[in-house]
């Protein structure tokens, strides 16, 4: 049902008269009329593009929105940002542009929406970096605003089995060494990724869609959603509706994305073993409302929160059971009072009245909280001399033999390195891999060890071999991968002072990790250190304007000026 507004007193009408018929002119230009103009102006960002599978769709999901809008008496202006694909960047080069594309995108929005002059925003995105862009973007703006996430693709079947886009990396070993044939290997390429979508294990993509909807800023389900199924579609046409209802009664970001609801989307995290990039991404959505999200707080978040759906790499189930089961909405009520029930969302209900009889379908897929996957939520927040600002570990993708290890480090200055070693046979079990400058300035960009950690499962050595790095990785990765250390290697930290032999240790349980060198030795070894060649150099935004700008990762590593 369309609705009546005092058009005086929009966001978009706040322009001089002469400027505001300048502006209808224009938009006459390109179709839009008399009637058209005379409704709110709802800008959807849509980061459709052909180089990832999960955004591949949303030109589909766009006009869906578009559809609501125009039924609840909005007017839709749609425009396009960048987005870039992590997988299609993993392993290359191009790695080093992924994590900074998020502050770009961000700063994108935020530039687009306030030169124009619009009165709310519907973001439509799916993956990894994208996602939590626009929430960025979306707190920074502070208009009334909705999310569409873009959903994930059907899992691949192969030989009686379920597969997924990471199977063909840790398969991969096997082809080189022979045990695999072409024509196996083959077969894997072209089953694996069956249709457009996020990939369907709990990757980071599928993390911050499930993230956008625990804030409350996505709508009940959305988080959840195949790629290929007409219910994203009616969800969406159900945004475009709500997104005009959001301007109407003037509800804003900040009104939601509130610290009790940062506290929710932790707990929720927690519950279905999300990546640990969400470690990076929340404290930097946060920031731009001006709220602090401390590192130690997902160890208080992880002690209370326990994980209760298995959607890992490898496991037996993926998003599609996760849906099945009853979604983010299941897991909600399967929290209970763990999480903060009377936080608002857009809706323009409580999170309470949202799962009020949201049954748990399938309690194999989500289990209740008296019977969990793992006592204790995804995220460990792990500190110690090596990382006195912390690292962070996925420890519910970690076999219970390596949740504590000492062995002697192996230290490579890079992922392309360590991969050309352990293919070798460089590394073997009991070793502690050390990759560093591979943090936000060392990178510079911090890449994902996607590659190698993927590698190194496939070769079985995920049960046996540890890997520490300032760098980060894809949330498919399984094993002890210790990510995040901060400070990082080119910001003078003690991961810098590593040399092969030295025993490392860690402790997941005790949330420890440590270099087993006196302080004396290792502030001798930083004096003495020399940084290794630049992976980087030509002239740039990641040169020129990143490296000088980006703040460490326990913060973050958003753009400041320091």
């Amino acid at each position: 049902m369309s609705r009546k507004f005092d058009l005086s007193k929009l966001n978009s009408r706040q322009v001089p008269e002469d400027s505001h018929y300048e502006r209808r002119a224009l938009f006459k230009s390109m179709h839009f009329d008399d009637e058209d103009l005379d409704r709110p102006f709802i800008a959807i960002a849509n980061s459709w593009n052909e180089f990832i599978p999960g955004h591949y769709h949303l030109r589909k999901v766009s006009e869906a929105v578009k559809t609501g809008i125009w039924q609840a008496g909005g007017m839709p202006i749609e425009f396009n940002h960048i987005g870039a694909c992590d997988g299609v960047a993993d392993g290359t080069v191009g790695m080093h542009w992924i994590l900074p594309s998020r502050d770009i995108i961000a700063a994108a929005i935020e530039m687009m929406v306030e030169s124009q002059r619009v009165d709310g925003i519907v973001a439509i995105s799916t993956c990894d970096k994208i996602v939590p862009a626009q929430l960025m973007a979306l707190a920074r703006a502070d208009l009334p605003s909705i999310m569409v996430t873009g959903g994930y693709m059907l899992p691949g079947w192969l030989n009686g089995r379920r597969v997924e886009a990471q199977f063909i990396n840790e398969q991969y070993p096997l082809w080189k060494e022979g045990r695999l044939t072409d024509r196996d290997f083959k077969a894997i390429e072209d089953s694996v990724c069956p249709s457009c979508g996020a990939c369907c294990t709990m990757g980071t993509a599928n993390t911050m869609c499930i993230i956008a909807e625990a804030l409350g800023m996505s709508l009940p389900y959305n988080g959840t959603q195949c790629a290929v199924n007409s219910s994203l579609l009616r969800i969406a046409r159900a945004a475009g509706r709500k997104i005009v209802e959001l301007v109407e009664k003037d509800i804003r970001p900040a009104a939601i994305m509130t610290e009790k609801a940062f506290e929710n989307a932790m707990s929720i995290h927690s519950a279905v073993g999300g990546s640990t990039n969400a470690v990076i991404h929340l404290p930097a959505i946060a920031g731009e409302l001006g709220i602090e999200l401390p590192l130690e707080k997902w160890n208080e978040i992880s002690g209370k929160a326990p994980h209760l759906t298995n959607i890992t790499a490898g496991s037996n189930y993926t998003m599609q059971d996760l849906d099945r089961a009853g979604g983010i909405p299941a897991v909600m009520n399967e929290l209970g009072d763990l999480l903060h029930r009377d936080t608002p969302t857009v809706t323009c209900k409580t999170l309470d009245a949202n799962t009020k009889g949201r049954c748990n379908l399938d309690r194999d897929v989500i289990r209740p909280v008296d019977n969990p996957v793992f006592p204790q939520g995804a995220i460990a927040v792990l500190k110690g001399n090596l990382a006195p600002r912390g690292a962070v570990v996925k420890q519910t993708a970690v076999a219970k033999q390596m949740l504590r290890h000492r062995g002697p480090a192996k230290v490579f200055d890079s992922e392309d390195d360590a991969k050309e070693a352990l293919l070798g046979s460089g590394i073997v079990p009991g070793d502690v891999v050390i990759i560093r400058y591979e943090g936000p300035k060392g990178g510079p960009g911090m890449r994902e060890m996607y590659t190698f950690q993927t590698i190194l499962c496939g070769m079985g050595l995920d049960a046996s071999v540890a890997l520490i790095t300032d760098g980060r990785f894809s949330g498919w990765n399984r094993g002890p991968a210790i990510g995040h250390v901060s400070p990082e290697a080119a910001d003078g930290g003690a991961i810098a002072a590593v040399r092969d032999g030295d025993m490392v240790s860690y402790d997941i349980q005790k949330r420890s990790i440590r270099l087993e060198v006196s302080e004396k030795e290792i502030r001798k070894r930083l004096k003495q250190r020399t940084a290794p060649a630049p992976k980087v150099t030509k002239r740039g935004f990641l040169t020129d304007v990143y490296v000088k700008l980006v703040d460490s990762v326990d913060k973050g590593a958003r753009l400041k000026v320091h």
